[in-house]
């Protein structure tokens, strides 16, 4: 081989080289920018389940408070709380 050849063959190699390593880092880069998409999916359902999380302990909390729960059960099924003639008291 002569000298121009294998001069030719270290710039071919060295150009496949070049190109190779461009298409990896294309690769790469797309990869990363659908991690990244899907990353943003993922927080976004993450602050939605979050907002209708707290939506639904302040739900909770109004349905069993003391009140709404004595109304309830006053009108609905008739129930009051008993009177001092109503009750009585029981010793050991």
């Amino acid at each position: 081989m002569s000298r121009p050849a294998v001069s030719s063959l270290w710039v071919g190699l060295a150009l496949l080289l070049v190109v190779g390593s461009a298409f990896s880092i294309i690769g790469s880069t797309h990869v990363s920018r659908s991690f990244y998409a899907q990353l943003q999916n993922l927080e976004a359902r993450r602050w939605y389940l979050e907002e209708e999380y707290s939506r639904l302990l302040l739900e909770q909390s109004t349905l069993a408070s003391h009140f709404r729960i004595e109304s309830e059960a006053g009108s609905t099924l008739g129930l009051a709380a008993p009177g001092h003639d109503q009750t009585r008291l029981v010793a050991k």
